[in-house]
């Protein structure tokens, strides 16, 4: 069996609104901005492979009046990242421990990516990592399971899809997968429990 783990709110925290929070004075005007500019369909992009800079001039363009904000998430993209969650780092380490092969398939900008890779010690536990910026693809496109599929070397039902997204796991089910929509390091751990995956 390999496991295959999405990265954002599984194993890293990430959440525009930590650094948003910092520079709007309440949630109402954080939110009421975040949809102005369509941010989530924006960012989106890079993860499909779009240069930053490119995507931010673009944006900069459309809502000219929100540039200084726009560019804030670029130059300070670190802040909206929590950090590692913890639960779900340990049980990765006793998977790993276990001798499970490990593998990472995420929606992410390759150049945010690239600039926290080393600064987690976990990442290098995985035999292979795809990020969705290398190969232009993001889920729930089909087409990128394929691709790690490929890389893992198993059919579908030999591959566990661990991820926070139900669209994401709903294609992974109809590919052959077996998921676990994850909720909480503790949900997960149950569920590898019950699996007979974690002792």
């Amino acid at each position: 069996m390999a496991l295959v783990f999405d990265f954002g709110n599984v194993l890293v925290a990430w959440d525009p609104r930590l650094l948003y929070s910092k520079l709007f004075q309440n949630d109402q005007e954080v939110e009421a901005f975040l949809s102005e500019i369509a941010f989530f369909d924006w960012n989106l992009k890079q993860d499909k492979g779009r240069n930053f800079k490119k995507g931010v001039q673009e944006l900069c363009s459309l809502f000219p009046h929100r540039a200084e904000l726009i560019r804030a998430y670029d130059e300070r993209w670190e802040e909206s990242l929590g950090g590692p969650i913890k639960g779900t780092v340990e049980i990765l380490g006793q998977l790993r421990e276990a001798g499970y092969p490990l593998y990472g398939l995420s929606n992410w900008s390759v150049e945010k990516f690239d600039l926290i890779r080393h600064r987690y010690p976990f990442f290098g536990w995985f035999d292979d990592i795809l990020v969705s910026g290398e190969v232009g693809i993001v889920k729930p496109d089909p087409r990128v399971y394929e691709l790690m599929l490929e890389r893992v070397g198993k059919p579908a039902g030999n591959c566990l899809f661990i991820d926070d997204s139900k669209p994401n796991i709903e294609v992974a089910d109809q590919l052959g997968f077996q998921t676990i929509h994850f909720t909480s390091a503790a949900q997960l751990k149950e569920e590898l429990s019950r699996r007979g995956l974690l002792h």
